[in-house]
């Protein structure tokens, strides 16, 4: 294993995990931007207020983009499992 096809794994690795925790981080942060927002206008600091809505909103689309998702996930365990033959060259 050459230490270009290690990066290269690496980044693909980086990759693939930038693509599955993307959307709900994404979610995470506009639900708790809209929420701040609210909260700064109506004047109520209440810190758990933002938790439930991020729940539920990350529930929401892990339920949308589960599916693809996982997908991902098992097409880069495939392609990792059937590249290790070429790797203990």
């Amino acid at each position: 294993m050459t230490p270009e096809s290690v990066m290269a794994f690496g980044q693909h690795a980086m990759y693939v995990a930038m693509l599955v925790s993307g959307p709900l981080l994404l979610t995470a942060l506009a639900v708790g931007l809209l929420v701040g927002v609210i909260q700064a206008a109506t004047q109520i600091n209440e810190m758990t207020l933002s938790f439930i809505p991020k729940l539920l909103a990350m529930a929401l689309v892990a339920l949308v983009a589960g599916p693809w998702m996982l997908r991902l996930l098992v097409q880069f365990t495939r392609q990792l499992i059937e590249g290790l033959p070429g790797a203990i060259r």
